[in-house]
Parts: structure tokens; C-alpha cells; sequence
């Protein structure tokens, strides 16, 4: 009898850990890369407010999280047809005209050495032949304090 309490004891232990775990599966973290996504919703670029950590030092962190594309240094007009879908960032600083292309994935943006004031970061998310896809430009203002400069 001890040993069916036991062996009952340990399947409904298992049972329990397994039902709690297929709750999630690894899909809802991102498609695989090796099968064609058929419909692929629309990309969805998530951006926020720089780290208040960073600014003190002179740094700017801006986190972003894309959604159904996948960043990376994947470009040209052949790249359009791959699937899961690629881009990457188009970032530009207080309306210069000129502007870095981030491929990285890193999910965070970095930038040092801005003067004190108000500043303005635009994030686009744009396919393998820097075209924006629709709606996905952000804008983060933030006013850096004063931190001493570059050392």
C-alpha cells in the first residue's frame, strides 16, 4: 500500500508540473525560422521611455520589443520574400538629417554624449529595403541632465 501511495504520489506530481508547463509553448515567444509563416500579422514595434539609470551618465537607453519580424543584418530586395518576415531599426537623433540603421536585435538602443536639454529620438522599423512599415515610427522625447560630459 505504501509503495501505491508513493508511485501515485509522484504521477500526480508529474501530471501537475506537465498541466502548468503546456500552458505556454515556445511559439508564443516567436516562429520557428525553418517553415514559411502563412498571414503573417502585421509588424508591431514596441518602444520605451529612455532608462532614467542611463541619463545622469550621459547615456540614453531605449528599450524596444518588435513584434512579427525578426531584426536583423538581412537586406536587399531578395530578403523581402523571407519568411518569417526581417528589418530592422532606422534611428535618427533631433531631426538630423542623417540617421544609423540597427540590426543588432539587441533590443536596446544606446546612445552617449547627448548635451544637456531636450532631446528627440525617432525609431522606425522598416523591411529589407528600408521602406517603414505602416504606423511603425516612434518618437521618445526626454531631457537630458547636466552629467559632466565625456571623459
Amino acid at each position: 500500500m505504501r509503495a501505491y501511495i508513493k508511485t501515485f504520489g509522484v504521477a500526480a506530481m508529474a501530471t501537475a508540473l506537465t498541466t502548468g508547463s503546456s500552458a505556454q509553448t515556445a511559439w508564443q515567444h516567436g516562429a520557428t525560422p525553418y517553415i514559411e509563416i502563412k498571414n503573417e500579422p502585421a509588424p508591431r514595434l514596441i518602444v520605451d521611455p529612455p532608462l532614467a539609470e542611463g541619463l545622469p551618465k550621459g547615456l540614453v537607453w531605449i528599450q524596444y520589443h518588435a513584434e512579427n519580424v525578426r531584426i536583423g543584418p538581412v537586406l536587399g530586395e531578395g530578403a523581402l520574400k523571407a519568411s518569417p518576415r526581417v528589418g530592422h531599426l532606422h534611428v535618427a537623433v533631433d531631426d538630423l538629417p542623417w540617421l544609423w540603421a540597427d540590426t543588432s536585435g539587441s533590443n536596446t538602443i544606446d546612445i552617449f554624449g547627448l548635451p544637456p536639454g531636450p532631446h528627440k529620438v525617432k525609431i522606425d522599423l522598416v523591411d529589407a529595403n528600408h521602406n517603414v512599415f505602416p504606423g511603425q515610427s516612434k518618437v521618445v522625447s526626454f531631457t537630458m541632465p547636466e552629467w559632466g560630459g565625456p571623459h
